[in-house]
């Protein structure tokens, strides 16, 4: 019997999709479990998206747009990336809105990438960069990140990564998993290095609107010299409470976003046209919803962290942005991540994604989420912290 193609062999399942498969398969069997594995926010999408994408449907916005989207949403987006980004951006030229920011990455690194590439991703990383990279027949070149430097990228690790091979640099700026947010120091040496090797950079900004510091965000695409080699996606799952509805969107240079098009045209065609109603409505309306919700996002993220590290063994960087809680467990003995995961779930009956989901040298560490409701969270720590009190007591009881 054929075999599929190798290019997929190669990649494996994601691992936070096996996840909340057996938290589906725990809560089928009458158990309550506290999910804190995905980005999921327990908000709901706000209402005046709602009732302006419903009125869209029912005006006949049903159809196929321009691959490109319709120019509405365009126009929208071009205002927002040149207010809020500083990223000067033509919305006929350099925009493509594309069903969710994750099929704006993979239709970008199937542009970019040729057979035997190097595409440079900070480690720790989000799950999908490098099977991404792998299904375009690139080599994913890790670029270790420590907590020990609050995960900050020095130039000379960014340039021990760079051969004459490399055509990429990756970044997720909120980062995910670790809540980092990129310095002006780390930019510049972004830029520097970009320039001096003539790379493409490619900016995963979709948490650039969950953010716990003054600072405001940066892009590097509007740095002097960047836009001609930078290309920007983001989307609106995160911050508008829209994982549902699979809207995101890229900026690039017009010579790129061409050849962008073509994968786009070829593969999914266009997004919906009504789901692109509800991002124009998100873009041009009320923001205090948005707002709310990164308020709610702060107390949560406050609350797991004094939380978790009140916990002896249990270490926490604190998120600067982003949904997620990044712990080190060296200190508790009790193995490394993916044995903790499993042993967590069934003690506690609390899900959380192991490090390894993000780097193959992230043994001691896992994610936690604190997109869910307040009450989970703080049912979730108690459980957390009561488990492994009782597994310490065991130990103890076992010595003597």
């Amino acid at each position: 019997m054929r075999s599929v193609a190798d290019r997929v062999k190669r990649i494996g399942l994601s691992e936070t999709y096996a996840i909340l498969d057996k938290v589906k398969k725990m809560k089928a069997e009458g158990h309550v479990v506290y999910d804190l594995g995905g980005g999921e926010p327990d908000f709901s999408t706000p209402e005046h998206i709602i009732n302006f994408t419903v009125s869209a449907m029912k005006n006949g916005m049903t159809h196929y747009t321009a691959s490109k989207g319709s120019p509405g949403l365009l126009k929208a987006i071009a205002n927002r990336l040149f207010e809020e980004n500083h990223i000067s951006a033509c919305w006929d030229k350099n925009i493509i809105v594309t069903p969710s920011a994750k099929h704006a990455l993979f239709i970008t690194l199937m542009t970019l990438l040729n057979p035997g590439d190097e595409i440079v991703i900070p480690s720790p990383c989000w799950v999908s960069y490098i099977a991404m990279a792998e299904m375009a027949g690139a080599k994913a070149v890790d670029l270790p990140l420590t907590r020990e430097n609050k995960y900050q990228i020095t130039r000379k690790a960014l340039a021990a990564c760079i051969t004459d091979k490399t055509r990429v640099l990756l970044l997720n700026n909120p980062n995910n998993p670790t809540g980092h947010i990129l310095t002006e120091e780390e930019i510049q040496v972004i830029c520097q290095v970009a320039l001096e090797h003539d790379l493409f950079v490619v900016m995963d900004e979709i948490y650039e609107h969950i953010r716990y510091i003054t600072a405001p965000h940066r892009s590097i695409a509007a740095e002097p010299g960047m836009f001609e080699r930078t290309i920007t996606v983001s989307g609106f799952s995160k911050a508008w409470a829209m994982t549902g509805w699979r809207l995101g969107y890229l900026c690039a240079p017009e010579y790129v976003l061409n050849e962008i098009l073509k994968v786009q045209q070829h593969s999914v065609g266009c997004a919906g046209a009504f789901i692109q109603q509800g991002g124009l409505a998100a873009l041009i309306g009320d923001r205090q919803p948005m707002e709310d919700m990164v308020k709610a996002y702060r107390k949560r993220r406050d609350y797991m962290v004094d939380s978790l590290n009140r916990i002896p063994g249990i270490e926490c960087y604190v998120p600067e942005g982003g949904l997620y809680v990044y712990a080190d467990i060296r200190g508790l003995g009790m193995g490394d991540a993916q044995t903790f995961t499993l042993w967590l779930l069934a003690h506690a009956h609390v899900a959380v994604t192991p490090g390894t989901a993000f780097g193959k040298e992230e043994t001691m560490m896992i994610r936690l989420s604190f997109a869910g409701a307040m009450e989970t969270i703080v049912a979730a720590m108690d459980s957390i912290a009561e488990a492994i009190t009782e597994y310490d007591a065991s130990l103890q009881q076992e010595a003597s």
